[in-house]
């Protein structure tokens, strides 16, 4: 039997680590942060405990890339549905409306994340991450920002602080009054995109 190529080789190990990613966010909404582990999250993946070791260097480092990458595909899917737009606008407003969204769907693994990020290690520089960065900026460029390089952190900023109004317990902030707030800040049409939630989207601007 022939070895397999590099590249046969390099598609498993993506699969592989897809597998355990999308393992994490299922267990984590199930079970709670605290309540699941690494070896939960292997056999829920099909996959051999030591191959966690091998892509994470722990339990917080793989939890925040698989959130990253719930983030950057529930974003992507937001921005490529149809029908299609070249608005930059309606763009950035589908993008606000997807990371929100996130909470409505997904409350107790954006709860984790939230809390995690607010630790000592911040962010986890991966692959994931990257990804969601990279398609928030280019969110901005297109929505005709003159200074990216501010712009950007200030959006990530914003709608970071939002999620976390949003599932503060006790104290929980409106959805839909932080979505009018992040649209008006950045001069949005509140009938763009889709409101999380089911609300209905109002027809102008404050």
């Amino acid at each position: 039997m022939s070895p397999r190529s590099p590249s046969v080789n390099e598609e498993l190990r993506r699969r592989s680590r897809e597998r355990l990613l999308q393992a994490t966010v299922e267990l984590v909404e199930e079970r709670g942060f605290d309540g699941t582990t690494l070896a939960d999250i292997a056999d829920r993946a099909g996959a051999a405990r030591g191959l966690v070791s091998y892509y994470f260097p722990g339990k917080r480092p793989m939890f925040q890339s698989a959130v990253h990458r719930l983030m950057h595909r529930t974003l992507q899917a937001a921005l490529e549905r149809e029908p299609r737009t070249d608005d930059g606008r309606e763009l950035l407003a589908r993008a606000i409306d997807a990371v929100l969204g996130l909470t409505v769907d997904h409350p107790v693994v954006m709860r984790a994340h939230m809390a995690g990020i607010l630790q000592a290690e911040g962010f986890v520089q991966c692959p994931e991450q990257q990804r969601l960065a990279e398609l928030l900026r280019e969110t901005m460029v297109r929505y005709g920002s003159a200074d990216v390089d501010n712009d950007y952190p200030l959006l990530r900023a914003l709608m970071m602080g939002a999620v976390f109004a949003i599932l503060l317990p006790g104290a929980a902030m409106p959805l839909a009054s932080l979505r009018d707030e992040l649209f008006h800040r950045f001069g949005l049409d509140p009938a763009y995109a889709a409101p999380p939630g089911g609300e209905p989207a109002r027809r102008s601007l404050r």
